[in-house]
């Protein structure tokens, strides 16, 4: 059976690091309460002339390296988004250009925090079927660009960054084994950016109403990420034969430590077996998992026939799974 093989990962985060002291200058909070109610302490923030493409391609330069495989072997290349350079074209096609991937079929994808895990079993089915044979998968975000500064509930959350991998299409029982996906767009205003968009296209009144910035209702997307992820982990599992205690290596969406926190005990996954990097870089929406897998990869928490299961849930409302045997 073909199946699409990670053979390299790798990521990019900005130096700039903007700490929960730092934002006690700028908005009524603290330390103590954003790391008792998040888990965050601090997060990645793009400097100017740094975009989503910058992180996207560094990413994709150090994944390519890892897999020993050179940019035009790409015939591939999708970036899971929700801040894209521009409207279009996509920061695929930039990414394209920075690394010289002549031969590669290039899209965005958006499916917010889901958007990494959508776009690897968008890649996974190419390889499957036989029309790629080299895919590059991107996460990336630079959520600092749509965050408004001045709105405590939501401007601790986020952080800037991506991840990438390289798949690849190899014969064996080593590779993407299944991924699920899932939505319900009967809850798209619980997390969205309002502004910027047809329905309210860029104007003076829409930057002075705030609306280019995105909105959350906490409460209520943490009620539906906990059942969701727990769900679709599940789900994951049983379509492989495959139990809780066959998993090495449990890498969730690193929203907020609550989040992963209840995941796991609705999973039965422990935190010895679960990766959390949420502490250092915040939300990076889709570029979580991926920024998570390669850290953990490159720590030596990965090895040859482990099986790893990413989790994600994010705005639409979207979510979907991964189970990997590496």
């Amino acid at each position: 059976m073909i199946r699409a093989k990670i053979t390299g990962t790798g990521s990019c985060l900005p130096e700039k690091v903007l700490t929960n002291f730092d934002l006690e200058k700028m908005v009524d909070t603290s330390d103590e309460w954003i790391v008792t109610r998040t888990g965050i302490r601090e997060r990645r923030i793009a400097s100017e002339g740094e975009y989503t493409s910058t992180f996207a391609t560094q990413a994709a330069l150090r994944a390519l390296e890892a897999a020993g495989a050179k940019a035009e072997e790409i015939d591939l290349l999708i970036i899971g988004t929700l801040t894209p350079d521009f409207p279009f074209p996509a920061t695929a096609c930039i990414v394209q250009q920075n690394i010289k991937a002549v031969n590669a079929a290039c899209f965005d994808l958006s499916a917010a925090c889901s958007g990494f895990i959508y776009a690897l079993s968008t890649a996974e089915k190419f390889i499957r079927c036989g029309q790629a044979k080299k895919a590059l998968v991107i996460g990336a975000e630079v959520l600092s660009r749509v965050v408004d500064w001045s709105d405590r509930n939501t401007c601790l959350l986020f952080g800037d960054g991506a991840g990438a991998v390289v798949l690849e299409a190899a014969e064996g029982d080593h590779g993407v084994l299944s991924t699920h996906l899932h939505s319900d767009g009967n809850y798209w205003e619980l997390l969205y950016q309002r502004g910027c968009g047809s329905r309210n296209p860029a104007s003076q009144k829409n930057l002075d109403d705030r609306l280019i910035y995105l909105t959350m209702q906490g409460n209520e997307v943490f009620k539906y990420a906990v059942r969701a992820m727990g769900e679709v982990g599940l789900e994951a599992l049983t379509t492989n034969g495959l139990t809780i205690g066959d998993v090495s290596l449990f890498i969730p969406h690193q929203a907020n430590q609550r989040i992963i926190d209840s995941v796991g005990k609705r999973l039965g996954i422990g935190a010895d077996r679960t990766y959390v990097n949420l502490g250092r870089y915040g939300n990076t929406s889709a570029a979580s998992i991926p920024i998570a897998l390669d850290e953990a990869f490159r720590a030596g928490r990965i090895k040859d026939g482990d099986v790893v299961l990413l989790d994600a849930f994010g705005g639409g409302l979207t979510w979907g799974a991964a189970a990997i045997r590496w």
